[in-house]
């Protein structure tokens, strides 16, 4: 079938074609990853501008949850878009997507504050972000199953490749556009008006991108297909309904996408949140050097995709998932080592003990802030440790024992708050937690980590080492699901384990590793999530994986 690379010289003409194939169908990665990076960072602007008819935690917590909202939908988006793209067609199915992801994108910039217009407010941010997700549902296998279906043999995995590097030149735009409005322009303006700037030039990156779409030709594997009358009719049914099929698309999902989306937060969003929350490093220089170690990693993307085209798919992805399971702690471990030495000195010199009877603690995580903890004596020990991010084991006490911590060789008994007044539990709350803190700080914990002594260089070696094992699974992914579906139903087939996987088991991670940390207060508990995962698919794909890269593509 014709092309527009057959009426071009041969050589530089492909050539040609290839970088837009490639350009045009990672365009929609960069909006993907700006528009979540971005609302992560200005969560705390958007609480303030669209959920202030509600106190400050709760506004904060509701923003989180629009922004959650857009991962819970995106397999949704996988079934609708999946099949209309293997119905009607790869390249009008993400020119649509693409369309509905910048549009929604750009209206937040757009949208009036809850003082303007009330609760109309979040309700259509709500529904933004939903059609966002909705939207990233379709995007990815399409870009996937596009740049496949025009690659050349033998370089799927490399033209592939290309998607995942765009995911994070999105993170990086984000960023660099946030931080450089933030220093060029004052506070107020920054949350009167700068904040909107980025959401509204996302019209600039739609508009770039519909147009470079618009050139191109439909996938050649679609279209012959179509010719020939082979498109599927009811590509869901087949694809789900059939177990044949519905088994290699659990396999894909528990083999392949579960562990690579746990590795892939781990190796480059967990660690920032780990670097602020847990490390305490200032904010500023936790995204420095994480957006750096980005920028490092990169190529490692195509470089896998490509390697995958020699050795496999298989060997590569499932390294990097037995790497993590034993990895993990011993680079979490040292990355406390290297950004906050005093801490991880402190930790191995006076560790803090919570003694305690279990029926009197409860669970350490109140994502509402509507709990506070301030009933038993366990929950006031252990509420100050997990507010001021110290790391604690646990020893049972028989039933009855009021709770203590004990800090190296000292113990403070925490208070009773039976048959205490209100007033009276405030105070002496108040009192225990001055009495925990100058122990806290005679032993050496740190309330933040010195500047001079964070090693830099250490950490990231450590957060190049976590995310080059994210490129290792994320690299050779792409071109791994199109080869494991037939053609008629592949658009449907793997973009649902991938969103089912990265939308749910990936974009959850944070929070769940977060309740972890907060119900334990072992600081290193919330990479038994990741660990888990990536261990359950390393077995799974080890066992029932097929290896794909021969594989011929154009079979329906």
């Amino acid at each position: 079938m014709a092309t527009k690379t057959d009426a071009l010289p041969d050589g530089a003409g492909k050539k040609q074609n290839e970088k837009l194939v490639i350009t045009a169908s990672s365009l929609g990665t960069v909006f993907e990853w700006y528009d979540f990076y971005l609302y992560g960072l200005l969560a705390s602007v958007i609480s303030a501008k669209f959920f202030s008819g509600v106190n400050e935690t709760t506004g904060f917590i509701l923003a989180l949850m629009a922004f959650a909202a857009g991962f819970a939908v995106r397999p949704f988006g996988a079934l609708v878009f999946g099949r209309v793209g293997d119905i009607v067609g790869r390249k009008k199915t993400f020119l649509v997507t693409m369309a509905i992801m910048g549009l929604s994108t750009f209206a937040v910039g757009l949208l009036p504050s809850y003082e303007s217009i009330g609760i109309a407010a979040p309700i259509i941010l709500m529904a933004l972000r939903l059609l966002q997700g909705l939207a990233i549902g379709g995007e990815y296998g399409g870009a996937a199953v596009y740049i496949a279906e025009h690659s050349p043999k033998g370089k799927r995995g490399f033209y592939t490749g290309f998607i995942q590097t765009t995911a994070m030149m999105g993170l990086i735009l984000a960023s660099m556009f946030v931080v450089g409005l933030r220093t060029t322009l004052e506070a107020d303006d920054f949350l009167a008006w700068g904040w909107r700037l980025p959401f509204l030039f996302s019209i600039v990156l739609l508009l770039v991108a519909l147009w470079i779409r618009l050139q191109l030709n439909e996938s050649p594997v679609f279209q012959r297909m179509k010719s020939h009358g082979q498109t599927s009719k009811a590509p869901l049914t087949e694809a789900f309904g059939q177990w044949k099929n519905l088994k290699i698309v659990l396999i894909a999902l528990f083999g392949a996408v579960a562990g690579q989306a746990v590795i892939g937060f781990s190796g480059h969003l967990y660690p920032l949140f780990f670097l602020e929350k847990i490390a305490k490093v200032d904010g500023a220089t936790a995204n420095f050097l994480v957006a750096t170690a980005l920028t490092i990693t990169i190529p490692l993307y195509v470089f896998w995709g490509w390697l995958s085209d020699k050795i496999g798919r298989k060997p590569i992805m499932m390294s990097a998932c037995v790497i993590a399971v034993f990895a993990y702690f011993p680079l979490y471990n040292a990355l406390v080592g290297a950004a906050n030495p005093e801490m991880a000195a402190a930790i191995e010199r006076s560790p803090v003990t919570v003694v305690a009877h279990g029926s009197e603690c409860s669970f350490q995580f109140d994502p509402i802030g509507s709990n506070s903890f301030d009933e038993t004596s366990c929950d006031i020990v252990k509420s100050y440790l997990a507010k001021s991010g110290v790391n604690y084991n646990n020893v049972e006490a028989p039933e009855g024992t009021i709770a203590s911590v004990q800090i190296g060789d000292r113990t403070i008994v925490a208070p009773n708050p039976a048959g205490l007044t209100d007033e009276a539990t405030v105070a002496t709350i108040a009192a225990f937690g001055v009495s925990v803190e100058r122990e806290l700080e005679a032993a050496g914990y740190p309330t933040s980590a010195d500047p001079e002594q964070i090693n830099r260089f250490r950490v990231l070696l450590i957060l190049c080492a976590l995310g080059t094992l994210g490129t290792m699974v994320y690299g050779p992914l792409a071109a791994l699901l199109v080869e494991l579906f037939p053609a008629r139903i592949r658009y449907s087939s793997l973009s649902l384990p991938y969103h089912i996987g990265n939308g749910w088991i990936g974009g959850f991670m944070p929070t769940v590793a977060f309740a972890m940390v907060a119900a334990t207060g072992n600081i290193y508990q919330g990479l038994w999530y990741a660990i888990i995962i990536a261990g359950i698919t390393a077995v799974v794909g080890i066992l029932f994986l097929p290896e794909t890269y021969k594989r011929d593509i154009e079979a329906d």
